[in-house]
């Protein structure tokens, strides 16, 4: 089987399947595992590198409302390359190669190619697409593995943070402007025991006006910008810290801001997904602990769920 794999996410579904020896071409963002970049790369970035997080902002918005696409694709080599199976997606026109360019290019080649579009909107969602790959490539036995490991894993967590107060959580999946989390991350930040006061699982991400935070005073903040390590999600934290009352709310003034790699975790609907989970769980139940401490001291406990 010759897979090409156009999604970070679905490359590292291929190798948690034990499916990499297959895999021919891959996306430009698939960086995990490290092996995965040895393998060719066949999609491209339209947008120029190094903007600022409020130009990438504009250059996505304009570039979305005219219909134009963010990303090429190298169609002599998918021509060449003849893939059996070919993974994508139509959800987010902001995290891969257009369905409708994927599309157009596969029409060409003979034999045709099997595509497989994934586009988890729920954390369901994205476990349903582990089998979904595995079934794809013939290997629907080690799917239902990959399946049972996550969601093991998921209630291991969920067991530790169930009768726990809910942490109040403001969590930025962008930080200029700001947009709050969406699709499957308020589901793990709900799991981990918290409670994100501007989202709604299953649902885009959306960007927030800033009163939204400061009314709603969250206990702990986290950053985990889509597609951005943390080295350059720190480049973007001034403009946060330059935001009104910023100083004034509780997860800053207790040290409870959070910033973790947003390209690795968060913004991935893959097996790490569970990583995430329990890194978020880590860090709420910190600030859960540190809540109780608080009210020890005065002689007030928190109630429970």
């Amino acid at each position: 089987m010759r897979i090409v794999s156009l999604l970070p996410s679905a490359t590292e579904i291929i190798y948690a399947l034990g499916l990499g020896e297959y895999l021919v071409a891959r996306s430009h963002e698939c960086d995990y595992p490290p092996e995965a970049q040895s393998v060719q790369t066949i999609t491209y970035s339209l947008i120029p590198p190094d903007l600022p997080s409020r130009d990438i902002d504009r250059v996505v918005s304009e570039t979305l409302m005219t219909h134009a696409t963010l990303y090429g694709l190298n169609l002599e080599l998918l021509q060449e390359l003849e893939p059996d199976l070919l993974i994508t997606q139509a959800l987010c026109n902001v995290c891969a190669v257009s369905f409708d360019t994927v599309q157009e290019a596969v029409a060409r080649l003979s034999p045709r190619t099997r595509v497989l579009n994934l586009q988890p909107t729920t954390l369901q969602g994205v476990i349903d697409t582990f089998q979904q790959v595995a079934d794809a490539a013939g290997v629907g036995e080690r799917g239902r593995t990959l399946v049972e490991q996550f969601q093991e894993r998921i209630e291991r967590v969920r067991q530790r943070t169930r009768d726990r107060l809910p942490v109040r959580v403001t969590f930025l999946e962008w930080l200029d402007p700001p947009f709050a989390c969406g699709h499957w991350t308020p589901e793990l930040v709900q799991l981990a025991g918290g409670m994100d006061g501007h989202a709604t699982a299953g649902q885009p991400s959306r960007r927030l006006d800033w009163h939204e935070v400061v009314e709603w005073q969250p206990e702990a903040i986290v950053i985990a910008c889509c597609g951005f390590t943390v080295e350059r999600t720190l480049q973007d934290l001034p403009a946060l810290e330059r935001m009104p009352h910023w100083r004034e709310l509780p997860a800053v003034r207790n040290g409870a801001v959070f910033i973790t790699d947003g390209n690795a975790y968060f913004s991935r609907p893959g097996p790490r997904l569970a990583d995430s989970l329990e890194w978020l769980a880590e860090q709420l139940n910190l600030v859960a602990w540190l809540r109780e401490q608080r009210h020890r001291a005065y002689g007030v406990l928190p109630g429970r769920r």
